[in-house]
């Protein structure tokens, strides 16, 4: 990156974003948690205590700490510096503007700005005509051959923002055309683009744009999400439905000159208010409200009546909304002058998203690695702990015979003979029980599967009728969604009743056959009903803004349906997987604790068969087994070991970066030891 030079006096260290170092200390502990992980799980497959539904479960947890993404998304209607925000932010560094930010060059289009090491760095533009066909933007994303595709050379900086201006690009098609793309209402009062004197009307030239770049920031993780103005928030489903509910924060920039505006207010309301991401509001263009004629403590005052009026209008507390100057903040630290930052207020506002963003994000991995951990080591003790059972078994088997006679070995010969044809029996009460177990299973899966969503969607497509948009719209969508509530909560049960099933049978083979069989509790699907409900509550706000967003294009009707089944079928396929995982892991342990009585009923038989035949045999034995039980010991304590060494750095967290910060209140740890105690980590 280029730099222009600081100011003489001035720190660098003053000048870089707050975010800097904040997601610097969130990668280093990510990476530390996956050495840790890794070290871990290489400890556990060398010793044979995973098996391949646990190492699934693993490589799942190493690639969710390596892949994690923190998006924020910059929302605001055109003209309100949101460009220039983002540059100050994030891009000051490049010594230049990368988004384009100045006047008569807007962002037209969404653009998302990230970076995967898999792909070179490009510009990937999707044609607005692509909202002709039916695909939505997630299976756009797969067919990136349809895109145009720009490539972009990090070190060429003029010619990145160059490249980069084609976001800015439109194009003048007729009000039929731009009806026929949804961007045209015939309804009264809607909020289409300007009628030219040509007749023409301008829309944008890109749907969508897709920034793939290796800026310091984008490679520790960040994605910036850019939605320029409420059609186009309203003209794509997936922002609505998709990417805004799913960006961890949303910055929602107003012009400080205008305060909150009609459309700013539509936006607001339809798009923000109410959702689940943090909110931050920020009121640009500060420096506009200088007055010449006012002294400073005048200025203040103005400025605060602002921000407190705009809390009051958008219903959200005082300490959420923040004036900043991005032109300002933007030269300053492009020149080095951290005076200059400090009056632009965007170190305040950054500030705030480094103490909201970062810590929720350690909070959830440590969270989900904590509690990954957990269950790995409780599989991996199971495992152990049914070998030195087998061991002790063995032992006292093997002590009994010290001085005996070899028609007393033969004696115990011939009863582990009987013992292990008494054992060949239980294969058919194992296969019975899977036959059971897997009728059962098929009526759980079938509650999730994508049938039940066609069917469904079929249901409300009959319902309504050629429109999505009637009266009985919002209802009948609501029945649907209930409807898939509904399947979760049958597939929960019929779990329930496996669980119940299986807790039988496996006391009885634990009493019969001398299994160590354990119940896990079934899946509750609580988080997957959440989401079905928040795609109920995404939905129903399209009916609050119909005069928007053109909802009667037959274009944008098949699109937003075939969206919404994408994203119900999603949530059931999450679902069917969680129940999956479950029911591989019992009959993991089932199969793993069978193959594991199989040979050690081997092992017996061979060792009673060696002491017949060679003088000394008993007492070689009795070592070997005896070194294998403090061996396997070992292994218990090293795993505990290694385990806690990860969830010890996972409840630490990164460092703070700001003074006075105090790291997240850490989820509760609890660890087996070897000898069988739960042990709280300090």
């Amino acid at each position: 990156m280029n730099h222009r030079p600081d100011a003489p006096d001035s720190d660098p260290g003053e000048l870089q974003p707050l975010l800097v170092p904040g997601l610097d200390a969130l990668t280093d502990w990510r990476l530390a948690l996956s050495a840790d992980l890794d070290a871990l799980t290489r400890f556990l497959v060398a010793g044979d205590l995973l098996s391949p539904s646990g190492l699934s479960s693993a490589m799942a947890l190493r690639q969710r700490l390596s892949t994690d993404k923190l998006v924020v998304a910059f929302v605001a209607e055109f003209s309100r510096g949101k460009s220039e925000l983002i540059n100050a932010i994030f891009f000051a560094d490049a010594g230049q503007r990368v988004l384009p930010a100045t006047p008569g060059r807007t962002t037209m289009c969404p653009v998302e700005l990230s970076w995967d090491e898999q792909e070179l760095p490009t510009l990937d533009l999707l044609p607005i005509d692509s909202r002709r066909e039916s695909q939505s933007l997630a299976e756009w994303r797969h067919q990136r051959e349809r895109w145009h595709r720009v490539q972009l050379d990090p070190s060429d900086l003029a010619a990145l923002s160059q490249s980069l201006v084609q976001v800015t690009a439109t194009r003048h098609v007729s009000v039929q055309e731009a009806r026929d793309l949804g961007l045209w209402s015939d309804e009264p009062g809607a909020d289409n683009p300007p009628l030219g004197s040509d007749g023409l009307v301008e829309v944008p030239a890109w749907r969508h744009a897709i920034i793939n770049f290796p800026h310091p920031l984008l490679q520790r993780g960040l994605v910036v999400v850019d939605t320029p103005g409420l059609n186009a928030i309203g003209a794509e489903p997936e922002l609505t439905l998709g990417l805004l509910p799913s960006a961890h924060a949303a910055l929602f920039v107003l012009g400080a000159d205008t305060g909150v505006t009609r459309s700013d207010l539509d936006v607001w309301t339809q798009h923000l208010g109410g959702q689940g991401m943090s909110c931050f509001v920020v009121l640009n263009k500060m420096d506009t409200l200088a007055d010449p004629l006012a002294s400073e403590a005048e200025l203040e005052a103005a400025i605060e009546r602002q921000c407190r009026t705009t809390a009051e209008t958008l219903h959200v507390d005082r300490a959420r909304v923040f004036p900043v100057s991005a032109r300002m903040a933007l030269t300053a630290r492009m020149d080095g002058d951290a005076q200059r930052l400090s009056a632009s207020r965007l170190p305040a506002l950054e500030a705030a998203l480094t103490q909201s963003l970062l810590p929720q994000r350690q909070s959830v991995l440590a969270k989900t690695v904590i509690g990954g951990v957990q269950s790995l080591l409780e599989h991996a003790t199971r495992r152990l702990r049914d070998q030195r059972r087998h061991n002790a078994e063995q032992m006292l088997e093997l002590r009994g015979l010290r001085g005996k006679s070899q028609a007393r070995v033969n004696q115990m010969l011939e009863r582990v003979r009987a013992e292990t044809t008494e054992f060949d029996r239980c294969s058919s009460r194992l296969s019975a029980l899977r036959a059971v177990h897997a009728r059962m299973l098929r009526e759980a899966l079938h509650e999730l599967s994508s049938d039940q969503v066609r069917h469904g969607v079929a249901t409300l497509q009959q319902a309504l009728g050629a429109s999505w948009f009637g009266l009985r719209a919002r209802a009948a969508f609501s029945e649907l969604c209930h409807g898939m509530v509904a399947h979760l909560d049958r597939s929960v049960h019929l779990c329930t009743e496996i669980g119940q099933m299986l807790e039988a049978s496996f006391g009885q083979l634990n009493a019969e056959y001398g299994f160590s069989l354990a119940m896990t509790p079934p899946p509750d699907l609580a988080s997957l009903r959440d989401e079905l409900q928040a795609i109920e509550r995404g939905y129903a706000r399209y009916f609050g803004v119909s005069r928007v967003m053109h909802l009667d294009a037959a274009g944008f009707n098949e699109q937003l349906q075939r969206m919404l089944t994408s994203k119900l079928r999603t949530v059931m396929e999450n679902a069917q997987g969680e129940v999956d995982a479950w029911n591989q892991g019992l009959s993991s342990q089932i199969d793993g604790q069978y193959r594991e009585r199989r040979r050690s009923y081997k092992r017996r038989t061979e060792s009673l068969e060696r002491i017949l035949h060679a003088t000394g045999e008993l007492e070689r034995r009795l070592a070997e087994v005896e070194g294998q039980d403090q061996q396997l010991l070992a292994q218990i304590d090293q795993a505990y070991r290694l385990g806690a060494q990860v969830c010890q750095r996972a409840e630490q967290g990164p460092a703070p970066v700001l003074p006075g910060a105090e790291p997240p209140t850490p989820p509760s740890l609890t660890l087996v030891r070897s000898d069988g105690a739960q042990v709280r980590q300090a």
